[in-house]
């Protein structure tokens, strides 16, 4: 697998200590940048598995050569590995909805024909329903990361090493109020969020047997950690709000030039700041430990949906992209599916996503439950309306239509048409 990128050193030593106010108009500033939205990304986890034998784990000196043969094709997307072996294609950030389907579409006909040499393919599942955990990155941030999440329970190293998603970037959104203000498709995320696990809940098995859970990936996220994976609690401006839950969020690990990295116990970085740590934190810890948070909506100057499990087939993969943009980027339809969610904040209640009513009932029951069904029905019906407007083609029409029929406009998600993994594995073929 390939080296990890993530901070391989610590900070500069001739850095200045961050202070308390600083870290606070930096989070402000750079955590929602905003303006009129135009640019659309999408990152894509794939679990990565032998084409004949899907439930056979494979070796870790094949997946490395298989690695550094994908690695070595040209992509437009930048190209990464998690810690179990899974491939993530992060696409650059794209003009329109259309281009970021064809050119997310054309590097992955050539990692699949990479692959496809190597007898291995790429799997659209959100958690691999045959293998336990097993970590392949040996790398300081990994195990830094391995060692905090512990604390919690098992649901860490499930989701570090056998978990796959689509992650949908959009900007945050205009200035102003109104349908594509930022405050507004804040909000947006967190209760369309919910749909949208239920609409493309895509992982009912765990290591042979079924979990009880339509989205297990979901669950385990919402398990993972007290703090890390929650939305900022409260009703405050979303700027004030994140700088609030980033300073009040215990630190991961701090980073040393040699060794292992340290990894303190309920140090938040705004205790560290206060001299709590072994050192004072700089500028490069804060950007850091931004990574190492895992809320459904995460701000990075745009807005990185992370909710929605990895998607089967080819094509799979651009109806969540291609319905959360036209519901967030088209106006008309920004406007439509906020009345059409709003009522959701009542079941939701006060507690944040994921660890709410809400979010639970969508990631156990997907669109089984009534009140989730009736929304992400009336969701699909507008982004089917808003596409054209959007440019899309009619093949991205035509699949987000067919995914409609096949699962939303029957209270049904794609959990549902799984088959059992003992059967997959005496030969039934794994859903690609």
């Amino acid at each position: 697998m390939p080296p990890d990128t993530f901070g391989q050193h610590g900070p500069p030593v001739d850095a200045a200590p961050l202070g308390e106010e600083e870290a606070e108009d930096l989070l402000r500033g750079i955590c929602f940048k905003t303006g009129p939205p135009r640019t659309v990304g999408v990152e894509l986890e794939w679990l990565v598995h032998d084409r004949e034998h899907p439930a056979a784990l494979v070796p870790e000196d094949r997946l490395r050569a298989a690695a550094d043969a994908v690695r070595a094709t040209p992509l437009d997307a930048a190209l990464t590995f998690e810690p179990g072996g899974q491939l993530e294609l992060s696409s650059q950030p794209k003009g329109s909805l259309m281009e970021c389907v064809d050119a997310t579409a054309a590097d992955l006909a050539a990692v699949r024909d990479t692959l496809g040499r190597s007898g291995l393919t790429l799997a659209g599942i959100g958690v691999d329903p045959w293998n336990p955990p097993r970590r392949l990155l040996r790398e300081p941030r990994y195990d830094a990361m391995e060692a905090a999440l512990d604390r919690s329970g098992s649901a860490g190293r499930a989701m570090m090493c056998t978990s796959a998603s689509v992650q949908v970037c959009l900007d945050a959104g205009e200035e102003e109020p109104g349908p594509l203000g930022y405050g507004r498709r804040w909000q947006l995320g967190h209760l369309l969020g919910a749909v949208l696990v239920a609409a493309f809940a895509n992982s009912p098995f765990r290591q042979g047997r079924r979990t009880g859970w339509r989205s297990t990936r979901q669950a385990l996220w919402a398990d993972l950690d007290p703090a890390r994976t929650l939305a900022p609690q409260g009703r405050l401006d979303p700027r004030d709000a994140w700088a609030a839950h980033v300073l009040a969020t215990p630190v991961m690990c701090v980073r040393n030039a040699e060794g292992p990295w340290d990894v303190p116990e309920a140090l938040t970085f705004r205790d560290w700041i206060r001299g709590g740590g072994p050192r004072p934190p700089v500028r490069a810890d804060l950007d850091y430990h931004l990574t190492t948070l895992f809320p459904p909506v995460r701000p990075r100057g745009h807005l990185e949906l992370r909710m929605i499990d990895a998607q089967s087939g080819t094509d799979g993969w651009l109806v969540p992209l291609a319905v959360t943009t036209a519901l967030f980027d088209d106006p008309e339809a920004a406007e439509t599916v906020y009345r059409t969610v709003k009522p959701l904040a009542e079941t939701a209640g006060l507690p944040p996503a994921p660890r709410n009513p809400l979010w639970t009932a969508a990631a156990r029951d997907g669109l089984r439950d009534p009140e989730l069904a009736a929304a992400a029905a009336a969701c699909f019906t507008t982004a089917l309306e808003a596409l054209p407007r959007m440019g899309a083609s009619g093949h991205v029409l035509g699949t987000v239509a067919a995914f409609h029929e096949r699962y939303v406009a029957r209270g049904r998600c794609p959990a549902d048409d799984l088959p059992d993994p003992v059967q997959e594995s005496h030969g039934k073929g794994l859903v690609r």
